[in-house]
């Protein structure tokens, strides 16, 4: 069927539409660089420079491709972030004012489904520390991320209200591979490897991964399986920050993570160090039985090194 893909030349879009092709799909992908579609159409799918914002732009573009289905893995995220700044405020104006503008050109297309983009780490820290897609959000969130949280539930909102379209959110968990903040290059590796990513407090924050190329075969089960609504997709272990951050850390081939008291940690990042005390972990339960999907990394255990050997 005819794809069109919002996002194309992100860490996510870019196995997207390589699997989208693989598993027989026509792909048209946007994105906002003329370099970036050269490479879109290399991976041989169709590409448009597009800008979100321009409502009538985006339309004339996805009218023109006369999809079936939209992909929204619209971002604006920086190379590297400063926990002090509202650095998430790109990327929550794209979550409200960019999801407005596909699914209006999504409707004037014609397309029947929208599979978005959300996160799986937004769950309210309380109760079971493994969160299954019913589970309360954490709206009141510490700093930028409480922002944050507000502009993805403004976003969900709009895909699963849209009127004539299928909409299904993809809440991905922390993504590792090529292109993320944990790629050998990006600033979670980095700081890793200088020993300024410690394990805060008693380090029982909880998180799930997934391998961007198991975030990408889940979008394309989703262009065709599964009923509207919200889907955790992330790989089967979540786990504390003790456990996980000391195998980050030796595939990397860096020294053990340092430990930081809760109240010094509050001194450098504010509110944001009690994620790494508080957060909550995603079930995959749903999107195994809905979507048909499996993660080829299952663990992180595996998966880092995987991704970081790649």
């Amino acid at each position: 069927m005819k794809v069109f893909v919002a996002g194309a030349s992100g860490a996510i879009g870019r196995p997207t539409v390589r699997q989208l092709i693989a598993a027989g799909h026509e792909v048209v992908g946007m994105t906002r660089s003329e370099e970036r579609a050269a490479q879109i159409r290399e991976a041989g799918a169709g590409a448009v420079v597009c800008d979100a914002f321009d409502a009538e732009e985006l339309r004339e573009a996805v009218v023109a491709a006369r999809p079936e289905v939209v992909v929204h893995l619209l971002t604006a995220l920086p190379q590297r972030f400063d926990p002090k700044s509202d650095y998430l405020e790109p990327t929550n104006r794209v979550r409200r004012e960019g999801t407005r503008n596909l699914i209006a050109a999504a409707r004037a297309a014609g397309a029947r489904r929208l599979v978005a983009e959300s996160i799986a780490f937004l769950y309210a820290p309380e109760g079971d520390w493994v969160k299954d897609e019913g589970a309360p959000v954490w709206n009141d969130a510490p700093g930028a991320f409480g922002g944050a949280v507000k502009a993805v539930g403004e976003m969900e909102r709009q895909v699963l209200g849209a009127d004539g379209l299928e909409g299904l959110m993809l809440r991905f968990g922390w993504l590792y591979g090529p292109g993320t903040h944990y790629d050998r290059g990006g600033q979670q590796a980095e700081e890793t490897k200088r020993r300024r990513l410690p394990i805060i407090g008693k380090g029982t924050g909880t998180f799930s991964f997934v391998s961007t190329d198991d975030a990408a075969a889940a979008v394309v089960a989703a262009v065709d399986r599964g009923s509207p609504g919200i889907y955790n997709v992330v790989d089967d272990e979540p786990a504390a920050v003790r456990e996980w951050l000391p195998v980050y850390a030796e595939a990397l081939g860096a020294k053990p993570p340092r430990r930081v008291p809760l109240w010094m940690a509050k001194l450098a990042v504010g509110g944001l160090a009690n994620t790494f005390v508080e957060l909550r972990g995603a079930s995959n339960a749903k999107a195994k039985r809905e979507l048909g999907w499996q993660p080829a990394h299952p663990s992180w255990r595996q998966g880092f090194p995987a991704a970081l050997d790649s």
